[in-house]
């Protein structure tokens, strides 16, 4: 019974059973009030008052029982049939004077006590298995009652036929019925079952499903709203798997770190930017008190209404975190909290840097100043008192730090000017061995009469040209072969090398001077940054040679690697993309 066809199968059943039985119930009842009806009718037509009159007549005379019989049983109205329907002349006591069937005796039924009472008995009921009159007829001295009784045979048989006619009509209209409920439940049931394989089918994502409209009726709307929806859900998730997959990119791919956690401190999500900044893995059984308990309550947080949140600060490794936390949603239960995560250690390191910077130029810039005005005070007091000499070396002195300002300044330019990308390039193909060459030569008489130094050159053969501006290449090579001259003691020895580097061309510097300690190593690229600041400001060093280096060498898309051991020397090394041939 759980199936709809055997369900709408049964309810035809059961409509047709309820349908032929009440059909059946008023027809066998219709007849038998029909046959009731009748005989009274027959009754009251032959017992007029005329003929009662009559049957008064005859009880008055001897022998009046018998002429009652028979004159009552040649009355065709009575249709006196000693089958089913007989006549009897009763005494008033009921007693049987004369019958039809040779019967000696009656029941004394409702209608006989009526006419022993004087009154005409002419009630009957459908439930009863008889029919009877009893008229009572005053003959005089003798008081008689003339009752019919039809015994209904005629009614029973009728009735029976016709049930039998009623449940032959039954068994054909439950064929009939069953035959066509199946029909009915399979042009019913057919979009159904259509309709629930694919409502199965949308349930296991497949949006595609579409079914097919055959009928205009309310099955038929019923479908063609169930392919709408199909589509409308088919467009929606597409749209929801599209910006879901959008966010996944973003999320994923975003370089601020992002984790999010459920109402009880579980984690939800976390990208790989979270992973790397603090430099720990994330699993699904890491919580929110593990790794920010110590910045944030939960608690706390979950209570923060839109727009607020909360900001803090992490220090993980030799990272520096800000962060953003706040709550996703109202509901404490079904919510949680979201951690934005901004590495900020290259924004303090340049803070850090920009406060050193502007600390360092002050420095730089003062001492040249201090001296400037010291020296020019001193002459100016003096007068013409300060002999001639003394003063031509003052003068010298505020000169030499006029100048040694002068090239801080340019220095200071030259890097602005790179990194604004304001720099002019005159770009052109050059003789990479000569530009080195040239430098050499420059300063070979520095290096071997100044302090003694023996200047070696050697190149390979075929050197390949290069793009680039030769100035700035040259300058580069200057400052690298200066600092070596100035930091190698007199007497020392300096090899300049110039050879091919794979694609590209090498110049090696080399020296046997003091050499770099090896913590100073990598920051001897920042600005203002001397190894030994006392030696370098003596040899007028401002400590952004190399930094201007290493913009210019970026520049030509070239680099720069410097190796050093304390006490033994230093070897630097620049290297440079050769010229495409033309």
């Amino acid at each position: 019974m759980r199936s709809l066809r055997m369900k709408m199968v049964m309810i035809m059943v059961i409509l047709i059973l309820a349908l032929m039985t009440v059909i059946g119930a008023f027809l066998m009842t219709g007849v038998s009030n029909f046959y009731i009806s009748q005989f009274y009718v027959q009754m009251e037509r032959t017992f007029s008052p005329e003929f009662i009159q009559r049957l008064q007549t005859i009880a008055a005379q001897e022998d009046a029982s018998l002429q009652m019989k028979e004159l009552l049983m040649a009355q065709a109205g009575l249709s006196i049939d000693i089958n089913t329907r007989n006549v009897y002349i009763l005494d008033d006591m009921g007693q049987v004077l004369e019958s039809s069937d040779q019967k000696n005796d009656v029941a004394i039924t409702q209608n006989v006590l009526s006419a022993m009472n004087g009154e005409v008995g002419q009630t009957s009921s459908v439930t009863d298995d008889f029919m009877d009159l009893a008229v009572p007829v005053d003959g005089g001295e003798m008081r008689y009652i003339a009752y019919i009784v039809d015994n209904r045979a005629t009614v029973d048989a009728l009735t029976g036929e016709l049930l039998t006619i009623i449940i032959r009509a039954l068994a054909l209209g439950l064929l009939i019925c069953i035959v066509l409920s199946f029909l009915l439940a399979r042009i019913l049931i057919t979009p159904i079952q259509a309709l629930t394989v694919g409502t199965k089918q949308v349930a296991a994502g497949d949006y595609t499903q579409r079914i097919e409209v055959d009928s205009n009726d309310e099955i038929g709307t019923l479908t063609r709203n169930f392919n709408y929806m199909a589509k409308v859900l088919e467009d929606t998730i597409s749209e929801a798997e599209n910006e879901r997959n959008k966010l996944s990119t973003l999320f994923l791919h975003m370089t601020d770190g992002v984790v999010a956690f459920s109402a009880s401190g579980a984690l939800i999500h976390s990208n790989p930017a979270a992973t790397q900044m603090l430099q720990r893995s994330i699993d699904p059984t890491t919580t929110f008190d593990e790794i920010f308990g110590t910045e944030a309550e939960l608690d706390t947080l979950l209570t923060l209404k839109k727009p607020q949140y909360l900001e803090a600060q992490k220090t993980a490794g030799d990272r520096e975190l800000e962060l953003f936390m706040a709550p996703f949603s109202a509901d404490q239960t079904d919510g949680g909290v979201m951690v934005v995560i901004h590495d900020v250690t290259e924004q303090r390191r340049s803070e850090q840097l920009r406060r050193e910077f502007v600390a360092n130029v002050s420095h730089e810039l003062r001492t040249p100043l201090t001296n400037i005005k010291s020296y020019a005070e001193t002459i100016q007091s003096a007068g013409d008192e300060l002999p001639k000499d003394l003063h031509d070396h003052f003068m010298g002195v505020i000169i030499g730090e006029a100048d040694r300002m002068t090239r801080i300044v340019q220095d200071l330019l030259t890097l602005s000017r790179i990194d604004y990308g304001k720099m002019e390039m005159n770009i052109s193909r050059f003789s990479f061995a000569a530009a080195v060459q040239h430098v050499y030569e420059a300063s070979k008489l520095n290096a071997e009469q100044n302090h003694g130094h023996t200047l070696l050159f050697t190149c390979e053969e075929n050197i390949p040209d290069v793009n680039g501006d030769r100035e700035r290449i040259e300058q580069v090579i200057t400052n690298i072969v200066s600092n070596s001259i100035k930091y190698t003691p007199d007497g020392g020895r300096i090899e300049i090398a110039v050879g091919r580097a794979g694609a590209g061309v090498f110049v090696r510097v080399s020296d046997n001077g003091i050499g770099i300690p090896e913590k100073d190593l990598p920051r001897l690229f920042d600005r203002f940054y001397r190894v030994d600041k006392a030696r370098s400001r003596e040899s007028g060093g401002t400590g952004l040679g190399l930094s201007i280096a290493k913009e210019i060498l970026n520049q030509h898309k070239g680099d720069i690697r410097i190796e050093s051991e304390y006490g033994k020397g230093t070897i630097v090394t620049i290297t440079l993309p050769a010229a495409l041939n033309p």
